[in-house]
């Protein structure tokens, strides 16, 4: 009996052993990439701060302007449509140029019908792309109107945004260079003072784009298509394939295939469009949920061919890789606080490992999280706008339910992909206050608007 249990030991032993040294080498590599985003998150502070500034298309103003359509997406937007549509019939563009289409994707409300008197009495300005029918989401419905688009560049913006009058000549500009597919202008909250919590997102926007996204294109690494306030090339679109409407995010995707194709994307800090961002917490959950399963869905489609590209430099596929993964590494974090007390306190023949893997852990709190803070910081300083510097620390606990809400949407996209779910698109709720004139006038019940040159899927042309 003595001589089985003394047999048994050292395999005991050696198990553990295995598993010990497979936790550390877990660990050191979350330690490693934490620090490698660290890294990342004070080079493009310091470069914002600092370093030489690239804006290259701001001085265009005169030009033969090319052809361009403005695609509002909209799916029960009743709230924010006729406001978005009102500003784009001011912007500064030559009108026998400039098509807007707001794309109608099967709204329930009074969207429709918003869209349509508008179209009516401004003629000539609105093609509206009615879809009443096939698969959900913006990306589908994209897809679908460009199909019925002949411009040379495609501008997009959600219903809620407000482009600034000069706006479209500003997203149009860098398309003149031949290399550029893609256009990305800045995110601005227009609400950011409804409650703190907007005044936190108006931060955490400033931080992404005043300086994360302008000092990617400083350092000519990988700015990101969004979505929304920017377009894209219409022939460069067609040779990636189109809008993929498998994905839930459709803007990385198009930015990342665009980028193994040789296109380049471009960000412009001063063009700016200002948007709603959420006013509650339960919303704001649900869309950084949103963001995160999309974005990592990207990832898995693209990390690795990126990786292998020849035709991308070095430096693009290092940033764009770190930019792919950016999602995964609040799972990763909370994974390697794990692991860190687990070694702490059940490695006493690795203490040294332990105190290390801890104090690794705890740098990374007081350096990694203080890095975005940092760009923040930065960025209301670069915007003239310091005072809101004072709501920082607070930013701790947006950063926490982010945290959370992103670990929750991990595990829920890998519990999908075992059980061949698909992941299903959730629009962002609204909260505009409906507008008294001309808005409210827009949105009485009628019984059908028949507009020329309207478009409409799955039904009859209107």
């Amino acid at each position: 009996m003595l001589m089985g249990q003394a047999r048994s030991s050292p395999l005991e032993f050696d198990a553990r052993t295995i598993e010990l040294d497979l936790m550390t080498a877990i660990l050191g590599g979350i330690i490693v990439l934490l620090v490698v985003y660290t890294i990342r998150h004070y080079l493009f502070t310091l470069n914002r701060l600092f370093g030489r500034q690239r804006q290259p298309y701001l001085d265009i103003e005169q030009a033969a302007w090319p052809s361009v359509v403005v695609c509002v997406a909209a799916h029960n937007e009743e709230r924010v449509i006729a406001d978005a549509l009102h500003a784009l019939l001011e912007v500064d563009y030559p009108r026998d140029k400039l098509v807007i289409m707001p794309v109608n994707d099967r709204s329930s409300d009074a969207t429709r019908a918003i869209i349509d008197r508008i179209a009516d009495a401004n003629p000539g300005r609105f093609t509206p792309f009615h879809r009443s029918g096939g698969r959900p989401g913006k990306a589908a419905a994209l897809r679908d109107a460009t199909e019925k688009i002949q411009a040379e560049i495609i501008i997009v913006f959600d219903a809620d945004y407000l482009p600034a009058r000069g706006l479209i000549k500003q997203l149009v500009a860098p398309f003149f260079d031949p290399e550029v597919g893609a256009i990305m202008g800045r995110v601005v909250p227009i609400n950011a003072g409804a409650n703190l919590l907007t005044r936190l997102l108006d931060l955490e926007r400033a931080g992404g784009y005043q300086v994360d996204q302008a000092a990617r294109m400083n350092l000519g690494l990988v700015p990101q298509y969004g979505g929304t306030v920017g377009g894209v090339r219409r022939c460069a679109l067609e040779e990636i394939g189109g809008w993929n409407s498998d994905m839930l995010a459709e803007d990385t995707d198009v930015t990342f295939r665009l980028l193994q194709q040789g296109w380049k994307t471009v960000y412009q800090n001063r063009s700016e469009c200002y948007e709603e961002v959420p006013e509650t917490w339960p919303v704001r959950i649900r869309q950084i949920s949103r963001w995160s399963r999309g974005h990592n869905q990207v990832m898995s489609h693209n990390l690795m061919r990126l990786l292998k590209n020849p035709r991308i430099s070095l430096r693009e596929r290092a940033d764009g890789a770190l930019l792919l993964c950016v999602f995964i590494m609040p799972p990763l974090l909370a994974i390697g606080w794990t692991l860190t007390i687990i070694q702490f306190f059940m490695t006493s023949h690795q203490w040294l490992f332990g105190w290390l893997a801890l104090s690794g852990m705890v740098a990374y709190g007081a350096f990694g999280t203080n890095a975005a803070f940092f760009e923040m910081a930065a960025a209301t300083y670069l915007d003239g706008n310091r005072n809101r510097i004072r709501l920082l620390p607070l930013n701790i606990f947006g950063f926490l339910v982010s945290l959370v809400s992103i670990w929750r949407a991990a595990i829920a996209q890998i519990l999908d992909a075992l059980q061949k779910r698909e992941l299903v698109w959730h629009k962002t709720e609204r909260f505009r206050v409906l507008s008294a004139n001309p808005v409210q006038d827009l949105i009485s019940p009628l019984d059908s608007v028949q507009i020329s040159g309207a478009v409409e899927l799955h039904g009859e042309v209107s």
